[in-house]
């Protein structure tokens, strides 16, 4: 991988991630259009995800703050409840993290189609949004575990992760601006605990032939772009325009299946 390849690869990541229209899609896309190999780059899949968390931190880092100061309180307040339904809604993405990642790591292939027909599906997922009728629906554990299992969906190459989690929340009932903070303060835990575990695990021991200089572009990329891209999603959430994406991911999904 060149220097040219990861500043491209880092700013996908970077707007995908927080846009509805799936970053582990555009990236399989991305890799196939810039020639990258999909194997051995795992020390640069782990680094991009760490600066779009980084960018996550620093949108959210009031409401972080809270929430930890109220945490380490130790008492049954506001914040603990939230953070117990942060954590609630993790349960299905480790699940099948612990038990399923050999087979998740096999849909990441370069496979097209299946790109493509995710896409399609985030798409038709992003619509049903323009059905919902606006609520003040507050997200309690049961809708929290319900969103988990759409974070959990979107382990698939195409599917999108902030797009399913959002779209499940608006579709229980949940208010706009609450389930685009809850979608984003959700993936911490997640990208956090997979990175700790390949980390501890040797999984990641070297730059894997990539080279110091790509991965520091890539990082910085990724976490421009991310910083962007997550609050600018905001203010699309509250506006409630997720139609314009559902198009786009339909568009993007056919040429994908078209072109495998």
């Amino acid at each position: 991988m060149n220097e040219l390849q990861a500043l491209a690869l880092g700013i996908l990541q970077g707007l995908t991630e927080f846009l509805p229209v799936s970053s582990s899609g555009h990236l399989e896309i991305g890799n196939a259009l810039l020639g990258v190999k999909t194997t051995n780059n795992l020390m640069f899949a782990v680094i991009l995800h760490t600066a779009t968390v980084l960018s996550t931190i620093i949108v959210f880092r009031k409401d972080i703050l809270i929430l930890l100061k109220d945490l380490f309180a130790l008492q049954w307040n506001e914040s603990t409840i939230y953070v117990s339904k942060l954590l609630f809604s993790a349960i299905p993405v480790l699940l099948l993290g612990v038990f399923f990642k050999d087979e998740i790591e096999e849909l990441f292939t370069g496979n097209l189609v299946l790109v493509g027909s995710m896409l399609i599906f985030t798409a038709g997922l992003l619509a049903l949004t323009q059905f919902v009728k606006p609520k003040e629906g507050k997200i309690t554990f049961w809708r929290a575990f319900l969103i988990g299992i759409a974070q959990a969906i979107a382990v698939l190459p195409g599917v999108s992760r902030s797009g399913s989690t959002i779209a499940t929340g608006l579709l229980l009932g949940s208010k706009k601006e609450e389930m685009a903070r809850f979608s984003f303060l959700m993936v911490l835990i997640p990208i956090l605990g997979a990175a700790f575990l390949d980390i501890v695990g040797g999984e990641i021991s070297s730059n894997e032939g990539i080279g110091t200089v790509p991965l520091l572009i890539g990082f910085v990329a990724a976490f421009a772009s991310g910083l962007f891209a997550c609050s600018w999603m905001i203010k699309i959430v509250k506006r409630g325009k997720l139609i314009y994406f559902a198009i786009y991911c339909l568009i993007i999904g056919l040429i994908a299946i078209f072109a495998a």
